[in-house]
């Protein structure tokens, strides 16, 4: 197979989308030039290869425009980490609750006093809260997050 032909040749798409056909490398770079736009390689696993004709610095611009405006339109939610006291009321508030109960030194030995724990927190708010992320651990922390009931 003569792979130095395949590699010299490019398959070229006009800066409108067009097909300018199969052309050599530096024929498709000085139609590129010529134009004022740059010479972009968009598919360089096919035979021959597939290159673009564009301005790669608009076309950069306008996928962080695009990237920017979808970003803007997303709503973050807020996650509140608090002592046990003020759960209820940030649920009353509309809030999420991250619930974190974290073992130090041999209190990893006894797990089961902390899943006590955090059912009774669940039976507690039972009436104001449902419980979106079951307690599980994380490192050394048991975590669960509470939503607000609608």
């Amino acid at each position: 197979m003569n792979r130095e032909i395949r590699v010299r040749e490019v398959r070229v798409i006009g800066p409108e989308g067009e097909q300018l056909g199969i052309l050599p490398t530096p024929e498709a770079f000085k139609q590129a030039q010529e134009g004022g736009y740059d010479l972009v390689e968009v598919a360089p696993t096919s035979v021959p290869p597939v290159c673009r004709i564009m301005d790669y610095g608009k076309y950069k611009y306008e996928l962080s425009k695009k990237d920017h405006q979808s970003r803007r339109h997303q709503k973050s939610t807020q996650v509140k980490e608090i002592k046990l006291r003020q759960i209820k009321g940030f649920l009353e508030e509309g809030n999420k609750t991250k619930v974190v109960l974290t073992y130090r030194g041999r209190e990893m030995a006894n797990q089961e006093m902390g899943r006590a724990v955090m059912h009774s927190v669940i039976a507690e708010l039972a009436e104001i809260g449902t419980i979106e992320y079951a307690p599980r651990m994380e490192g050394r922390s048991l975590i669960m997050i509470v939503a607000p009931k609608n």
